[in-house]
């Protein structure tokens, strides 16, 4: 899950192009998959740059750096993703704040939906985007595996119940009648799609994540 916060500053030491990026993107596109990767965020671009003209070791505790040492994930773990599924995410602009959610083909990423809010949370945008691909499958038959790295969405999901506390106006009309049409969804309807939990530790990045830290 991600959500947009205050500015920060990537250190790469060892990646793809070692140097100071000013977006997590940028950033992820040096290290990730790239073996011994070294990096940091710092809150200032001037902590940045001197923390990259010194070695990693200085920034990053011997624990942190063995950490960072070791790639994002293994390809002997990733052999247990189901790939024909389909994979859920959410971002916001603060919380509560501008949300959106989208499901992409795990394997490929391409984008099977995308939906935009003006003001919502992040649980919010993960728990409809979970019950967008049940209603979606269930329309075209299919019983394809759905992926989410929120715990907090699946539990709403089992529960047909978003626990959620959003302010109710004329901003959030529109989420909170979504969110009142997926409990009812979820209430009169059956599924087999499994709902599993994205091991981002083991695997990385969700496949729908949106590329903000």
């Amino acid at each position: 899950m991600s959500v947009a916060g205050k500015q920060k500053y990537y250190v790469v030491w060892e990646g793809n192009n070692p140097g100071v990026y000013d977006s997590w993107a940028e950033c992820l596109l040096q290290v990730k998959g790239y073996p011994n990767a070294r990096y940091k965020a710092f809150p200032t671009k001037e902590d940045a740059l001197e923390a990259f003209r010194d070695s990693s070791a200085s920034h990053l505790g011997q624990n942190k750096a063995a950490k960072s040492a070791r790639p994002a994930y293994s390809e002997e773990s990733r052999q247990k993703i189901i790939w024909d599924s389909i994979s859920v995410d959410a971002a916001c602009s603060g919380n509560p704040g501008l949300m959106e959610y989208q499901g992409v083909d795990t394997r490929t990423k391409a984008q099977i939906f995308h939906k935009k809010f003006e003001l919502g949370t992040n649980n919010i945008g993960e728990f409809l985007a979970i019950v967008h691909a049940l209603a979606l499958f269930q329309q075209q038959g299919r019983k394809t595996p759905v992926y989410t790295d929120s715990k907090t969405a699946m539990g709403w999901v089992k529960r047909k119940k978003a626990n959620t506390k959003l302010v109710h106006n004329a901003k959030t009309k529109l989420v909170h009648e979504l969110i009142e049409r997926a409990e009812a969804w979820l209430k009169k309807n059956t599924y087999d799609n499994p709902v599993l939990k994205w091991d981002t530790e083991r695997w990385g990045e969700i496949p729908a994540d949106f590329g903000r830290k």
